[in-house]
Formats: structure tokens, C-alpha cells, sequence
């Protein structure tokens, strides 16, 4: 069975093909520049596509059995120099999650048999800023420009359904992974030993384990009774001082250099909302369906994902 993954080289997507191909999937990833793709786990083929449309990609769709919409243009930049959300940063951001979802639908549409399922992610941050846990699904979105963008998102994709196709949605917390993501470079300050809380450090920090996050999707996609929006984030609800005082935990490094607010927004303006503000997630819909979590305490999880290390 065809699964056809959008967005399918970065993180998320390379560790989603292969899971999918030890499961004996046929995994196409789209990408913009396939020729200079590298790294992609073994029996995966990457297939070239615009961001746009359908066009040169879209008879996968035809008899495909999911497609999964990762494309989006990374919120956090390529490092904490190009995290600030400038006028035209927000417009590329948006653009590249719309335009996407757009194509998903173009293709799905032109398929002679369509697809049983296509999932979409989509972030936590949809809910805004929540002081008080827990947040589960039913909640209505936030009104920050970090929620809207997730609204676009999920949006972008929901046409299938008048198609007769499934439609799951994923808002994902933060994908703990040693080697891309944020956890690196969470992980700088500490390793020179100035590691702390985030502002008051009360924020909740919804995160996840990279093996959680695949196989939850796989899940999803498997099950049929699965619909509409799941928050995928570890069980164990946690603040920002909890979490980085398990990172120096693991890390074997103090945990006492407080960063103050106003520094972080002063370097990182609008941005800043995403390491001063967060959400207290309950992935209960989830647990309810039958996913049991790999990894549902923190500790544990950064000690599996740094390993080695």
C-alpha cells in the first residue's frame, strides 16, 4: 500500500518513512529538489513537486492509501538568529502551509480511487497560550498569529472529507530528537552551564518523543475509527522548569541561570510567545482510541533520546 508523504525529508518525515517501510508500506516523499535529497531511509523514493499543485506528483494519490501533509515552512527558522517572525517570514509561513494543503486536495480530487485517509499536522500551539491543564481537543483556537496559522493548516486539508476521504488532524508538541529540532538547541545553554528556566518557567511544555510521534501517527492512519483532531503529546504534563530541570538531569548540569522575559523578547520579538507561553495538552483522545505511549514521563524520554550522547 502507497503512502505519499508531503513534506517528507525533514524530521518528522524521514523517522515517519521509516516506520512506515519496516511496515512494509510504499513511501513516496515529495520534495522540491529530489535529486539532492539525501538520507532517506532505505526503500523510500523521493518524487519532485512545486509546494503548489498536484502537478507531476498527483497520480500518487490514485489508489494511494494515505496521504500524510507534513509541508510547511519551519516556524522556528534555521537557527535562534532567523527565528523572529518578520511580515514576510509570516507570509511564507502561511503561504507554504496553505498552498500545500491545497495540493493535497487537488490530488485527491483527481484520483480515480481515492486515498482512505489523509492526515495533517498541525501544532499545539492552536490552542494559544493556557495557564491552567488540562487542554484537550474540544477547545476553541487561540487568537495569537501562532494559532491561526495552525487554523489555516488544519483547514487547508479539510476539503477531502466532502470527497469521502478521511480527515485526520495531529497537533503535535514538541518532537524530542537528539540530533534536529528544538532539543538541540535547548540543550546549548546547559552544555555550557548556564542552563535555566524560561522566563518564569511556569509554562507549560507540551512535547513528545520522536518514536511517539511516528508511531502515533501510523496509528491514526491504521485505524479506521480515527477522525478529526488529536493532540499528540506525552501524558506527563509538564511546565518549562520541570522539563529543563530533567534536561540538566540527564545532561549532568546545573539548572539555576533564569533567562528573564524581556531578554528573550527584546532578541526574539513576537517569537518569544513560543518559549514564554505554552499549553498544558491532554492527549486523551488518543489514549482513549487504544495508542499506549512508549514514553510518557520526560526523564525517561530525554534519557532514551540522548543516549550515547
Amino acid at each position: 500500500m502507497r503512502v505519499v508523504i508531503t513534506g517528507g525529508t525533514g524530521l518528522i518525515g524521514r523517522a515517519l518513512a521509516a516506520e512506515l517501510v519496516k511496515a512494509k508500506y510504499e513511501v513516496v516523499v515529495l520534495s522540491r529538489n529530489p535529486g539532492k535529497v539525501k538520507d532517506l531511509p532505505e526503500g523510500v523514493r523521493a518524487v519532485g513537486w512545486d509546494g503548489r499543485t498536484a502537478q507531476g506528483w498527483g497520480e500518487l494519490a490514485d489508489g494511494a492509501y494515505a496521504i500524510i501533509n507534513l509541508a510547511g515552512e519551519n516556524l522556528a527558522g534555521d537557527s535562534w538568529f532567523t527565528i523572529r517572525l518578520t511580515k514576510s517570514r509570516k507570509e511564507r509561513i502561511v503561504n507554504s502551509r496553505v498552498n500545500a494543503g491545497q495540493a493535497v486536495v487537488e490530488a485527491v480530487r483527481a484520483a480515480r480511487v481515492k486515498p482512505q485517509v489523509v492526515l495533517q499536522v498541525s501544532g499545539v500551539t492552536y490552542y494559544g497560550p493556557r495557564d491552567k491543564p488540562p487542554v484537550s481537543e474540544s477547545e476553541e483556537p487561540g487568537s495569537e498569529f501562532l494559532s491561526y496559522i495552525c487554523v489555516d493548516w488544519e483547514g487547508a486539508t479539510r476539503p477531502v472529507e466532502a470527497l469521502g476521504v478521511r480527515h485526520v488532524v495531529v497537533r503535535l508538541g514538541v518532537v524530542l530528537s537528539r540530533d534536529e529540532g528544538a532539543l538541540p538547541r535547548q540543550m546549548l545553554p546547559f552544555k555550557l552551564f548556564v542552563g535555566g528556566p524560561l522566563g518564569s518557567g511556569k509554562q507549560g511544555y507540551a512535547w513528545i518523543h520522536i518514536q511517539d510521534a511516528v508511531q502515533a501517527m501510523k496509528f491514526l492512519i491504521e485505524t479506521p475509527q480515527a477522525r478529526g483532531a488529536y493532540n499528540l503529546t506525552a501524558p506527563q504534563m509538564t511546565n518549562n522548569r520541570e522539563f529543563g530541570r530533567a534536561l540538566a538531569s540527564v545532561l549532568h548540569r546545573p539548572f539555576y541561570f533564569p533567562v528573564p522575559a524581556f531578554a528573550l523578547r527584546i532578541a526574539f520579538g513576537e517569537a518569544a510567545t513560543v518559549l514564554l507561553e505554552g499549553q498544558f495538552v491532554d492527549p486523551g483522545r488518543i489514549q482513549h482510541l487504544g495508542y499506549v505511549f512508549k514514553f510518557p514521563e520526560v526523564e525517561p524520554a530525554l534519557r532514551d533520546v540522548l543516549k550515547g550522547g
